[in-house]
């Protein structure tokens, strides 16, 4: 039998990097190539606390790769990588990750609360003794913290559901939570609106501003579909076989721009409510599939 031995309190963003002190995210001239191929390169990019970033692209352009870049998983072959003022991979800590979506089963009885509470305990070893007075003290702390980050996201309402019986956009929320359970100061989002449909996906979307805006933490998501999120974002990393843009979305996500990238015409149309809408299809290739209408 084991005891947690642990810190009372769980850590705050002045234990992971002086907040404010320096970037959250700084790429300089950086590039990245695997198995052989060049997935991409001279990539330049800042980003600072409370910023929206999406790294958008079809698949096979090394997207993911980015995040694993700045989780310190994926060597670069050219530049700088600097995150929460350290080296990549040396400030995992102050990080919350959400990978690409994974589905629950529907007879999975564990409560949506307790998925949450994994952001906090599940890589933490043991179990306290009963009656162990400094366990009571980090699990009241424990339990008021994720009652916290639950009203955050709204999902308070079902949190004491069992996680199968929960919705795609109420699992969602759920994994998000256990991502900012832990008082990140950077945010990393693979792909969080997969498998949402169209209102799960606005509504999600809108929630990550918000959370990023509000508690000051700077997020960079991954992407296939650009119009759910457009009009949130700070700044556009578009990776395309025809190279990388970056800048802000009404500099990067025009016409010239994408249709330069795909080699292909991309219309970047106005809808009538104002939105900005991208429509078209690029070319596939073996490693490039992208959504019916929508290049990115």
């Amino acid at each position: 039998m084991s005891v947690v031995r642990e810190r009372e309190d769980y850590p705050t963003h002045a234990e992971w990097d002086g907040r404010g002190s320096d970037p959250a995210v700084l790429l300089d001239g950086v590039a990245v190539s695997r198995g052989g191929r060049r997935l991409w390169g001279g990539v330049d990019l800042r980003v600072e606390d409370g910023q929206f970033v999406a790294v958008l692209g079809p698949n096979g352009v090394g997207k993911s790769t980015m995040l694993a870049v700045l989780l310190g998983l994926q060597p670069t072959t050219e530049g700088e990588v600097r995150v929460l003022g350290r080296q990549a991979g040396q400030a995992n800590a102050g990080i919350g990750y959400l990978p690409q979506r994974r589905s629950f089963d529907p007879s999975l009885r564990v409560r949506g609360r307790d998925v949450v509470r994994l952001g906090l305990d599940g890589t933490r070893w043991g179990f306290p003794l009963p009656g162990l007075s400094r366990w009571s003290r980090r699990s009241r702390a424990a339990a008021a913290r994720v009652d916290e980050v639950l009203e955050l996201v709204d999902a308070s309402g079902y949190a004491d559901r069992p996680v199968g019986q929960c919705s795609g956009g109420e699992q969602q929320r759920l994994l998000i939570a256990q991502a900012l359970v832990a008082r990140p100061r950077l945010l990393l989002l693979d792909e969080p609106l997969d498998s949402l449909d169209l209102p799960n996906q606005t509504a999600v979307a809108a929630l990550i501003n918000r959370v990023s805006r509000e508690q000051g933490i700077a997020v960079v998501m991954v992407a296939h579909d650009v119009n759910p999120i457009l009009e949130h974002l700070d700044t556009v990393v578009y990776l395309a076989p025809g190279g990388c843009e970056i800048g802000r979305p009404d500099r990067v996500i025009t016409s010239a721009t994408l249709s330069r990238l795909f080699s292909t015409p991309i219309d970047v149309l106005t809808a009538s409510d104002g939105r900005t809408v991208v429509v078209g299809q690029p070319a596939p290739s073996p490693r490039s599939v992208p959504h019916a209408g929508v290049p990115s």
